[in-house]
């Protein structure tokens, strides 16, 4: 029991930090968070009081608004944080791979299966809706990527779904706040085994990017493709 103590110590003050350090990032761009957050908690506490006043019990809704308070706090903070991390990152080149990497369970990514100089990207997820291939960059360009791929594919994978999605605020294409919830809806029509088969399958085939010793999220803009991959995605 002792060892554990310090454990659980160590993971709530590591919790803290976290969200002490997605405030701090949060107010830099919302700055009127803290604001927000204390009108939600003052309003939500207050009613509850007032509620318990006027049936003669202020103690017990006192502390079912104080916790509810809490509560309606933690919701608009994680809303306006995420609204607040999506605006840091949209535009920025390899953005959708920061998405997917968070899309959770039951989906496998590779970020940049495909890329040109002018650093149009495609990434790939797969799961149970088969496979998904995020595109950022110019909507011309990126289509010939995403077709090079699609072919590239369909030598291994022709029995496999693929959806593709261009990432953008455009005509047909998907704003990246967006991405997960669009990916999530697709229905999910392939069994397990075919799932981990279709991985399987990928992974011989071999990406254009998997030499690259590719950062986690957005990409730093002054990245280059190297003169001898270029050529394959154009």
């Amino acid at each position: 029991m002792a060892r554990k103590e310090p454990a659980a110590d160590a993971a709530n003050t590591g919790r803290l930090k976290q969200i002490a350090l997605t405030y701090k990032m949060t107010r830099k761009v919302d700055s009127k968070i803290g604001l927000v957050l204390a009108a939600v908690g003052i309003v939500t506490f207050g009613v509850f009081l007032a509620i318990g006043f006027l049936i003669g019990h202020p103690i017990y809704l006192g502390i079912l608004g104080f916790l509810l308070a809490f509560l309606a706090m933690a919701i608009i903070f994680g809303r306006r944080a995420e609204r607040a991390a999506f605006g840091q990152m949209e535009g920025q080149p390899g953005a959708a791979a920061a998405v997917l990497d968070n899309i959770g369970r039951g989906w496998t990514t590779t970020p940049a299966v495909a890329m040109n100089r002018s650093q149009d990207v495609v990434h790939r997820a797969v799961g149970k809706a088969g496979i998904v291939l995020v595109a950022e960059g110019n909507p011309n360009r990126v289509k010939t990527l995403l077709a090079a791929e699609k072919r590239r594919m369909a030598r291994v994978v022709a029995d496999v779904p693929v959806h593709d999605i261009l990432v953008g605020n455009g005509e047909g294409q998907v704003p990246l706040k967006k991405v997960r919830t669009t990916m999530l809806k697709l229905p999910r029509v392939l069994p397990g085994p075919q799932v981990t088969a279709t991985n399987d399958r990928l992974r011989a085939m071999g990406d254009l990017m998997s030499n690259m010793p590719l950062p986690k999220g957005p990409m730093p803009k002054g990245m280059r493709m190297p003169r001898g991959g270029g050529g394959k995605t154009r």
